[in-house]
């Protein structure tokens, strides 16, 4: 009877145990008990990643002994892409180490170096003596015969290695889900990059082009062909999504007006980077180092004005601002040196906005304000100059000798001067109830639904050209400064486009606890003694009350 009651009770464990593997394996759940819901995907990476059709392989190179900086990387990044994975088994990995074999280690530095990912040196002097570590901080993602390189590492010449991984860690989603978009997701909207008004040349935009062109079409589109087919023009021209007016500085016609007017009401986005003052800072790197800044006008007043802003023809001067490299010194002894230029705004982003949440700082170089006017169009303030501004009228001479004199801060009580500004709703036609340039049986006087962005500088998408190379757009190299130009661009033309997945990934916070080195240095002994000689003590002092306590029970 009693072996009876054993089987029956090794029986009922074994069909318990059954029962909840079987229960375990179709219902399966997850919880991220974090405050930031840093192991969460967004709705837009899990969308992406359950697009992908077939195999994709991620070969990662952060992988040997690093420092625990980039411990800290290389833990993160097996975490986010562990969360693919168990969104899709179509995501396969290749930890590697690049430089793992001596036999092999200077072949792959130098394929992986022309391959585009460039090695992080880690300089290390902490023991006394100087080491040199070389950190791939990259990856590959490989789909369907196309390959894309994902940055794992944030750079910035400016920042500690701990805040560049802060913000590596924080972006490490938005990296891998930018990359799978370029190899998942279809080109399917057209930009045009207007031309025939004086704007920028293509090699002062080429950063921007490039780093626009994975995800849309890209196409310049000239106007030059309104003067003898205005409507073929338009027609042409509404095939696109979005136009960008990168720094024009001949005036438009009104025929030209009237066509992306009706581009406008048609629904088409824009982008309009614009100045109301004639200035360059390459014009004053002369002999006299001086120019004169004067009204340009590209007859668009009226155009914006009916949409609900203007630009207006000053110069924004900020004491927060970005350094002029200037020659220090007389003759032979002369130093290039970083001083401040009032005339390059850094401008501050609204946290609010998904366009310019999280992001550096933008770079201005002689920048005009925008009035915002009322109308029922939508306004949303994306940058601007830091309180301690002021507004200086043209025409006026500038002269990079002005540096050398310190500024009168108390002129610069103007406030804040807006830089940047997106209208969103329904705009009304600029030749609503005028005679139009040209017949247009189907004019529209309202538009549908739409957006612009309307930038007061045309040099914030204008990258430095060096020896006929275009350089990074919004790195400063002669003061190894990075700012957020790029980004904000980018940013702008997804939101425009409504592409905003990849703005919400980008925009996600992440808090990230670091010990605070000063507070370790200084209590380095008071937390030794708690946790090594604390617990031996504890440890003793158990053993003899055990001991104490076992002797007084069983003594004779």
């Amino acid at each position: 009877m009693k072996k009876n009651k054993v089987l029956i009770y090794i029986l009922v464990v074994i069909i318990g145990l059954i029962a909840v593997n079987a229960i375990s394996s179709n219902f399966y759940g997850r919880f991220d008990l974090t405050e930031d819901n840093r192991y969460t995907l967004s709705k837009q990476t899990t969308s992406l990643v359950n697009d992908i059709e077939a195999p994709l392989i991620i070969d990662v190179f952060l992988e040997g002994e690093f420092p625990s900086e980039f411990r800290l990387l290389q833990t993160e990044t097996k975490q986010i892409i562990d969360e693919f994975q168990l969104e899709t088994d179509q995501i396969f990995v290749n930890y590697i180490n690049p430089i793992e074999d001596e036999t092999t280690r200077q072949r792959n530095i130098e394929e992986l170096t022309k391959s585009g990912l460039e090695p992080y040196i880690n300089t290390d002097n902490s023991t006394g003596k100087v080491t040199q570590e070389i950190i791939f901080p990259w990856a590959f993602a490989s789909y369907k015969d196309e390959t894309v390189k994902i940055p794992l590492l944030k750079r910035s010449i400016t920042e500690s290695l701990q805040e560049q991984v802060t913000n590596s860690v924080q972006s490490l989603e938005y990296a891998f889900a930018d990359g799978f978009s370029k190899l998942v997701k279809p080109k399917t909207k057209k930009i045009a990059i207007l031309k025939g008004n004086g704007e920028l040349n293509d090699i002062y935009i080429a950063d921007f082009l490039t780093t626009i062109q994975p995800y849309y079409n890209v196409a310049p589109f000239t106007l030059d062909s309104v003067t003898s087919n205005a409507k073929k023009t338009l027609d042409k021209l509404t095939e696109y999504d979005l136009i960008v007016a990168a720094k024009p500085s001949q005036a438009f016609t009104e025929k030209e007006k009237l066509v992306l007017d009706q581009f406008i009401m048609k629904g088409g986005k824009s982008l309009w980077l614009t100045e109301a003052v004639i200035m360059d800072k390459d014009s004053l790197y002369n002999d006299s180092g001086t120019a004169i800044s004067i009204l340009r006008d590209l007859n668009l007043k009226d155009f914006f004005f009916q949409y609900g802003l203007r630009v207006n023809p000053s110069l924004v001067k900020d004491l927060y601002s970005a350094p002029i490299m200037l020659a220090i010194g007389e003759g032979g002894q002369s130093q290039l040196q970083p001083v401040q230029w009032q005339y390059s705004p850094l401008a501050a982003s609204n946290p609010d906005h998904p366009i310019s949440k999280n992001l550096n700082l933008v770079k201005f170089d002689f920048s005009s304000p925008i009035d915002t006017l009322k109308n029922d169009v939508d306004k949303k303030i994306l940058l601007q100059s830091s309180p301690r501004s002021k507004l200086e009228g043209v025409p006026k001479q500038i002269s990079l000798s002005s540096v050398t004199k310190a500024p009168d801060e108390a002129t610069y009580s103007e406030g804040s001067q807006n830089l940047a500004v997106l209208l969103e709703g329904q705009f009304t036609s600029a030749y609503d109830k005028r005679v139009l340039p040209f017949k247009l049986s189907d004019f529209s006087s309202k538009s549908q639904p739409t957006k612009m962005v309307v930038i007061s500088d045309g040099d914030v998408i204008k990258n430095d050209v060096v020896r006929n190379k275009p350089q990074q757009l919004g790195f400063d190299r002669l003061t190894g400064k990075s700012f957020g130009n790029k980004e904000f661009l980018l940013n702008t033309v997804n939101y425009l486009l409504d592409d905003t997945g990849l703005i919400n990934i980008r925009a996600k916070e992440i808090s990230i606890g670091y010990l605070d080195s000063e507070k370790v240095k200084n209590n380095q002994i008071k937390w030794q003694l708690i946790n090594i000689a604390l617990p031996l003590l504890l440890l003793a002092l158990f053993g003899y009350i055990f001991n104490y306590l076992r002797k007084r029970k069983y003594a004779s």
